[in-house]
């Protein structure tokens, strides 16, 4: 049941292990009520170089939780002169999570990687700390327990993780109105990370997309040779553009 004057919302977050590190996911439309005021924000969010968190609940809330936990975990890591851990990660969450509970609506999947442990996925939902081969969140997740309990695999490679997170999200943005949009993903393991956006079964790679957009703005298209050839893989170009707010420059280059 609602509070008085607090606003429905909804979300679908997931994490998922494997050897060697973690997938994070999540939709990324915000409601609010029966409104949708974001259709593409990407709830995954970076607490430290190889750790992230998948955020629910309020938005507000749960980006001003990241941001004390990035800020703890920044401090925590100059002290050690390291990288923190990924379960200090989460036992900050988890200490944000109870401490604020009465005021702050948000739970917080956290996951990432580290030299001690590996990959590792932890819920903190009310100041509960769990760690689990995967888990979900959200609005949406209520919609795809069975799918995820029947699907799961002990074992399974990135590859393999990413696409059984992709469908998981797919199949709870299509039941859940309060889900939607794009999926987000974060591939972590100790190469780095790996940010990726799916639309209609499709994949970018963000960073890709991204420097050639920055190039094209610093020089104009006109004199680079275009980076991807193909009339799909422009129109494609053209969609991920009009989510990070940028559609003028790929328009420019259909429109050519």
């Amino acid at each position: 049941m609602l509070r008085s004057g607090e606003v429905h919302t909804g979300t679908t977050i997931m994490a998922v292990e494997f050897d060697g590190g973690v997938v994070v996911g999540s939709d990324s439309r915000v409601s609010a009520g029966e409104a949708v005021v974001n259709r593409v924000f990407n709830k995954l969010c970076p607490l430290h170089e190889r750790i992230y968190c998948a955020l629910s609940g309020s938005a507000a809330d749960a980006q001003a939780m990241a941001d004390m936990a990035s800020y703890q975990l920044e401090l925590h890591g100059l002290e050690l002169e390291e990288c923190p851990l990924v379960l200090s990660a989460a036992n900050v969450i988890r200490n944000l999570s109870y401490k604020y509970r009465e005021d702050l609506s948000a739970h917080l999947i956290v996951a990432g990687w580290d030299q001690r442990d590996g990959g590792q996925v932890y819920g903190t939902l009310g100041g509960m700390l769990t760690r689990q081969p995967f888990t979900i969140g959200g609005s949406g997740s209520t919609y795809i327990y069975g799918y995820v309990d029947a699907a799961y695999e002990p074992g399974m490679s990135p590859e393999e993780c990413r696409s059984f997170t992709t469908k998981a999200i797919t199949l709870a943005m299509n039941r859940d109105g309060s889900s939607g949009g794009v999926v987000y993903l974060v591939t972590i393991t100790a190469a780095g990370v790996d940010h990726q956006v799916i639309l209609d079964d499709l994949s970018i790679d963000v960073s890709g997309v991204l420097s050639v957009l920055l190039m094209v703005g610093r020089r104009g298209w006109r004199h680079q040779e275009p980076a991807y050839r193909g009339e799909g893989e422009w129109l494609l170009l053209e969609m991920h553009a009009r989510y990070i707010g940028t559609t003028v420059f790929v328009r420019s280059w259909v429109a050519t």
